[in-house]
């Protein structure tokens, strides 16, 4: 929005060139961002919390902790992610690119499903919410969609590919199987980083993390000098989404002001849903869906612990983990929760920088 005005307006004035620059707009994303969620998170907290009497449901099956540490506390508030977001990307990015519509479509369909989701647990207080098919239908319809306009809007061979890491020239074209594997990437994505939110602080830092390292693929993917010296596969268009990342950086770092522990609120499935929906599409849009599983590895790991666990009390009525996703089992041996959470964010940028070498390792 501020940016089509600009640029229409630079032929008469250089000196507003400088909004041209992915990097100088990516700047102002993240500063917008970041000062949304600082004026908006109080007053929204606030209505939150006069909203929901008891808060976000605890889990009775969960660490006994949570029901004396976590209970009154709101949630919902991946709202002010969503806001601080799409907001300043509207502000700065160019809203003539396709990409930049495909991710917001997944950021802000995944939100409202996580909202809704919220919403059912909070008026009928309890931890069920919307029925699990609904909520995969719904995001699977949505991934479908973008899915499609993605591959619509990208030049060929690559709107049917899929890249591999430390391999310069190969491409699989998957063909029509494209979207359905794009499909399975975005949901996938989505409930990972869903489950990874399970205390304060936890799921934030490595979405940041992994919105700051695709911003950098989606920079260098986007610059055909830079993606012809990484030998990359260059996706023409794509850098405009780094603009969307650094806005997600900025509303990250603001929320996290009143997420950090003891949280002032929780983003809920309202905004884990839609961050990791997010990540899913741009790993999509940037052929760089292997390499998210490296980046995201914790929420790989964390979901993982998930199906480890539920296939073996099925198989053999046992447990792995004392709990699982794999954070309340750390709970359950007695780690104190901010050991945990700072562990964990040390494992996400472990492995940020490993699948940032795959840029270079080809």
């Amino acid at each position: 929005m501020l940016y089509n005005l600009l640029y229409q307006l630079s032929d008469q004035m250089p000196v507003l060139n400088l909004f041209r620059y992915i990097t100088f707009r990516t700047g102002g994303a993240i500063i917008t961002s970041l000062v949304l969620a600082f004026v908006l998170g109080p007053s929204l907290i606030n209505w939150l919390r006069s909203k929901q009497s008891e808060g976000q449901p605890i889990r009775e099956d969960g660490p006994e902790s949570h029901l004396l540490t976590k209970k009154g506390t709101p949630t919902m508030g991946g709202l002010l992610l969503l806001l601080s977001t799409t907001i300043a990307t509207l502000l700065w990015a160019d809203l003539t690119n396709a990409y930049v519509w495909a991710v917001l479509l997944v950021t802000i369909g995944y939100g409202f499903l996580g909202f809704l989701d919220d919403y059912l647990k909070v008026s009928k207080k309890n931890t069920k919410g919307l029925p699990g098919k609904l909520k995969l239908l719904g995001q699977f319809s949505i991934a479908a969609l973008a899915a499609w306009w993605i591959s619509y809007n990208t030049a060929d061979p690559l709107s049917t590919a899929l890249a591999f890491p430390f391999f310069k020239n190969f491409l699989l074209d998957l063909g029509w199987f494209f979207v359905p594997f794009a499909m399975f990437v975005m949901v996938g994505a989505s409930n990972s980083v869903n489950l990874t939110d399970g205390l304060d602080g936890l799921a934030i830092v490595p979405v940041m993390i992994a919105a700051a390292s695709f911003a950098l693929i989606t920079y260098l993917i986007g610059n055909v000098q830079f993606a012809e010296y990484l030998q990359v596969h260059y996706v023409a268009g794509s850098g405009e989404l780094t603009i969307f990342l650094g806005a997600l950086v900025g509303a990250g770092l603001g929320f996290l002001w009143y997420n950090a522990p003891p949280a002032m609120v929780f983003m809920g499935d309202t905004g884990s849903l839609a961050l990791g929906g997010a990540l899913g599409a741009v790993s999509v849009v940037t052929k760089h869906e292997l390499v998210l599983a490296i980046i995201g590895g914790l929420f790989v790991l964390e979901t993982l612990s998930v199906i480890i666990q539920v296939g073996s009390f099925k198989l053999t009525g046992k447990r792995v983990f004392r709990m699982a996703p794999l954070h309340h089992h750390f709970e359950k041996k007695g780690w104190q929760e901010p050991t945990i959470v700072i562990r964990f964010w040390i494992i996400a940028v472990i492995l940020a920088l490993v699948g940032l070498a795959t840029l270079k390792l080809r």
